[in-house]
């Protein structure tokens, strides 16, 4: 069974959360797509094209070399065929077929772009397996093992590849056509794999010496200048298409309109990557991956246009500043982020291999263009991307000559606009607490009804664990359970969710929180207390405190409102074993060979039982990427709430 993400039901509930101007340009946008299906216009005619968008000299002998180590293995693995997507492990990439799904066996129909349903996954197969391939970043990482090692074998597997996919995939035909978030980041991946091929002697032939590279390179981003993201959609495609667009037409300033593409692209990136980030310099979605890809989207574009020598808004890099900062504040000690709303392992620009830490390697790459704050966390890892971007971003100026910006002094732990806040505790205790809106513009796309759920880590393992996210199409129980307030650490009433879905990425009504109390500045004893509407005729009121002294964790509910029905869901993380009894938990784990253990009294008020793994319905999952599962422990209270009753529970940390 799928989700019909096509049925009338569902269009009238998306195109009730729209404006007037937003209806008007998918009308537009419709007209646009029926002229578009006789009228495929070929590239004009480029005379003289030349590629001087290249790598500084001595930017590749700046590669680490661990990191260079993991690349070249990533490429040997990719040359032998062999990656893995979305818990999916390929063997056929020596010489993929483009439009083949790998989990279900299935290949997505021809034709049209426009025409071909790509949100059914019994027509098409699972869209994210298909998609991913074609974002072409595998072939960035053998570009850039070619640009490390010089071997010409990486370079003639990624012209291969390149000639094949352009072969199969004309402009407008298939599902690579439909999506203009595959399209810019396909675009910034060619920008960067002609750079890194710079020195092969077949990179001028394969790119602007070849007709059919250059009428793919046109019509990708004449697709992107008429179809943008708008209106409640507005949110990280919109950024990727900007970006995408902005660096090819910098990279790729071959076209008559060239200069027009640029010019609306980057009008367009600066809105909104302000509009997509709050002023704390977090984004507006409230899910962490999407953060990481603007941020990545946005330093892969002030790239193109250094490189390039065009002018970018003082605010674009500021933005990018605030979020870097945001970035670093919110981090546990092992540089792993929160864990919060959507997931689906998307990134800006892939040319590391496997091992590497992507959050690292966004604060390594941070310290080099913006400069490091005393209070940032250290990165002990190494990259291949950061000496490659800092190679063409200008070091943002630090001594009076840029606007006068304020960064903070010290580590943030209160986010009032995105209404997160992180309490901190000895033993690296970790704990994230969340009273902020659900999720960002009408549609709040990648949000979860998790409205004052906490998140708690000890030396950066899950121990209240947000589960994830898991999958978006084709499997709507599972989509539906990894968003559900049952889904993650906050109190249920009357099996229903705080906030209602319309669908997988659409919610038609939002539950509203506010942080009544962030006090972080008690060494002694850290506090937050927030509430939420979502509960037609209830108030939920959750009270944290995180006393340093006895490591403790103590969680406060209380329902406001008349009797109902309680479920109080807790989510160990994998590594957590449980053993309940009663209303007690005890908790073990191991790190770094050490044995840990903490003690979960919860409350006595309510009757308490262990899930793990239960697929009708689901309950007791963790999903550490996107298309991937595991059992893990669900502790789940359930009674009945009168008045203003509280549910205190209590977390130990012990040694």
């Amino acid at each position: 069974m799928t989700v019909n993400s096509g049925s009338p039901g569902w269009y009238l509930r998306r195109l009730s959360r729209m404006g007037p101007r937003e209806v008007g340009g998918r009308v537009a946008d419709a007209v646009r797509r029926r002229r578009w299906r006789s009228a495929r216009p070929d590239c004009p005619s480029v005379g003289g094209a030349t590629f001087t968008a290249v790598l500084p000299a001595g930017t590749i002998a700046a590669v680490p070399p661990d990191a260079a180590k993991r690349l070249i293995a990533e490429a040997d693995r990719l040359m032998a065929g062999h990656a893995e997507y979305f818990g999916v492990d390929r063997d056929d990439l020596a010489d993929p077929d483009w439009w083949y799904d790998p989990k279900t066996g299935r290949r997505a129909p021809s034709g049209y772009a426009f025409d071909v349903p790509y949100r059914d996954e019994d027509a098409v197969g699972d869209i994210k397996q298909i998609w991913e391939l074609s974002r072409h970043q595998y072939l960035t990482v053998l570009a850039a093992a070619y640009a490390v090692t010089g071997d010409e074998r990486y370079a003639e597997r990624v012209a291969e590849h390149l000639w094949s996919w352009w072969d199969a995939n004309a402009p407008l035909r298939g599902v690579h056509w439909t999506s203009g978030i595959e399209l810019g980041i396909r675009l910034l991946s060619w920008v960067w794999i002609r750079r890194l091929l710079d020195g092969w002697p077949g990179a001028a032939g394969l790119f602007e010496d070849n007709p059919v590279a250059l009428n793919q390179i046109w019509h990708h981003q004449r697709w992107l200048a008429a179809f943008p993201s708008r209106g409640s959609s507005a949110n990280n495609h919109v950024i990727a298409e900007a970006a995408g667009q902005f660096a090819a037409a910098c990279a790729f300033g071959w076209f008559p309109s060239s200069a027009r593409w640029r010019a609306d692209a980057l009008r367009s990136l600066e809105r909104q990557l302000r509009d997509n980030t709050f002023d704390s310099g977090l984004n507006r979605e409230l899910a962490t991956e999407y953060h990481g890809l603007v941020l990545e989207l946005g330093l892969a574009a002030v790239a193109e246009a250094d490189a390039a020598d065009v002018p970018v808004p003082e605010s674009v890099r500021l933005v990018l500043l605030r979020m870097t900062d945001a970035l670093a504040a919110v981090m546990d000690n092992r540089l792993r982020p929160p864990r919060q709303g959507d997931a689906d392992d998307g990134h800006g620009l892939i040319v590391d291999g496997g091992g590497t830490d992507r959050w690292g390697s966004l604060l390594a790459t941070g310290d080099t263009v913006f400069g490091r704050l005393a209070w940032w966390p250290a990165v002990t890892g190494t990259d291949v991307r950061t000496p490659l971007l800092a190679a063409l971003i200008r070091p943002y100026p630090k001594n009076g000559t840029a606007p006068a910006v304020s960064r903070p002094a010290s580590r943030p732990a209160h986010f009032a606009d995105a209404g997160m806040t992180i309490l901190r505790g000895p033993a690296r205790i970790w704990c994230r607490c969340d009273g902020g809106p659900h999720g960002f513009l009408s549609i709040a796309a990648h949000a979860h009804a998790d409205a004052l759920s906490v998140e708690v880590r000890h030396d950066g393992v899950d121990v209240l664990a947000d589960p994830g996210t898991y999958c978006y199409h084709g499997q709507p129980e599972w989509r539906q359970y990894f968003r559900s307030t049952l889904g993650h650490n906050t109190l249920q009433l009357d099996g229903g969710d705080q906030s209602v879905s319309g669908g997988p990425f659409l919610w038609t009504r939002h539950a509203r929180s506010r942080v009544l109390v962030a006090d972080t500045s008690d060494e002694a004893v850290a506090r937050w207390c927030a509430e939420h509407d979502g509960y037609q005729r209830s108030v939920h009121r959750r009270r944290v405190e995180l006393t340093a002294a006895s490591q403790e964790l103590r969680v406060v509910d209380e329902v406001r409102g008349p009797r109902r029905e309680v479920r109080l869901a807790f989510h160990l993380g994998p590594a957590i074993t449980a053993d309940l009894v009663g209303d007690r938990a005890e908790l073990t784990w191991t790190r770094d060979g050490e044995d840990r253990s903490a003690a979960l009294d919860l409350p006595g008020e309510l009757s308490w039982q262990a899930h793990r793994g239960e697929s009708d319905p689901p309950l007791g999952w963790y999903s550490a990427g996107f298309g991937r599962r595991e059992p893990a422990t669900t502790l789940v209270g359930t009674g009945f709430t009168d008045g203003a009753q509280g549910f205190t529970t209590v977390l130990t940390f012990r040694g």
